[in-house]
């Protein structure tokens, strides 16, 4: 049953990647739907959950908090460091002629992406693949506790998994990458839940990793909303428009959060 159920997330993911795909003459628009839709997965979702599923305090800090900081932080030394290591071998000059700069300006409305790593783009959205998996594995495990509760939390992950597809897509291409790495990275994250529902028919997941994961992975997608993808939303078309998309996508997260509560 979790596995039929999980084909759902399958289809979503899918559908967000699509739609992401479909409006880029409107990336502004994109990318601050984007940051919002992270922000309010974070805040709204991520960090409460696994705050309660960790319990445990480390020096007066409950664990999950301080993964969050450590997942904010790694995200930032991961790009620093890659951003380094491309500047050091002439990446800017790279990203201005090379064909997954022009592939990206074009997406962009021929902007350029302003000499950032691939690399990071596909980190972040192997990221975002591992998330879909233990979406996956969250939506097995609450099916072993019963049908009811399985088919609740597969309403929020099977809706959380259309923002799941229009982020990884974003990313992906937002970082320079071609469009074919974009979609197999699209498709990648749509089969994840599938197969991480498929394992927990071998296993009991224990409630406290999953809630530290679930801190480390949120405080990945804090960096790469608030650092990178709501400045680049705002770069050059600092529009009430973007902003209303960022609020929008939050309100759409603490909807889904509130009708699956």
């Amino acid at each position: 049953m979790a596995v039929l159920v999980a084909l759902g997330a399958f289809l979503m993911t899918l559908a967000g990647g699509w739609t992401a795909q479909r409006v880029t003459d409107r990336r502004h628009l994109v990318l601050g739907l984007a940051g919002g839709l992270m922000l309010g997965v974070v805040g709204l979702d991520l960090l409460p959950e696994a705050l309660h599923a960790a319990g445990t305090e480390v020096f007066g800090v409950p664990a999950a908090l301080l993964l969050f900081v450590a997942g904010f932080l790694l995200a930032h030394l991961v790009e620093r460091l890659l951003a380094a290591r491309q500047a050091a071998h002439g990446g800017e000059e790279h990203f201005e002629t090379g064909t997954a700069a022009r592939s990206a300006s074009t997406r962009g409305g021929g902007r350029e992406t302003g000499g950032r790593a691939p690399e990071v783009g596909l980190t972040a959205a192997a990221a975002m693949v591992g998330h879909s998996a233990m979406d996956g594995v969250a939506i097995g495990a609450a099916f072993q506790v019963g049908g009811s509760m399985g088919l609740a939390v597969a309403l929020a992950v099977i809706a959380h998994d259309f923002a799941d597809g229009f982020n990884t897509y974003t990313i992906t291409s937002l970082y320079g990458n071609a469009r074919r790495k974009a979609v197999a990275m699209l498709v990648a994250d749509a089969a994840a839940p599938v197969i991480g529902a498929a394992s927990t028919l071998f296993f009991t997941l224990p409630e406290q990793p999953l809630g530290g994961y679930l801190g480390l992975f949120g405080g990945v997608l804090l960096y790469l909303a608030a650092a990178e993808i709501l400045p680049e939303a705002h770069h050059e078309h600092p529009a009430r428009s973007t902003l209303l998309c960022t609020v929008a996508g939050v309100g759409f997260v603490w909807l889904v959060v509130g009708l699956a509560a």
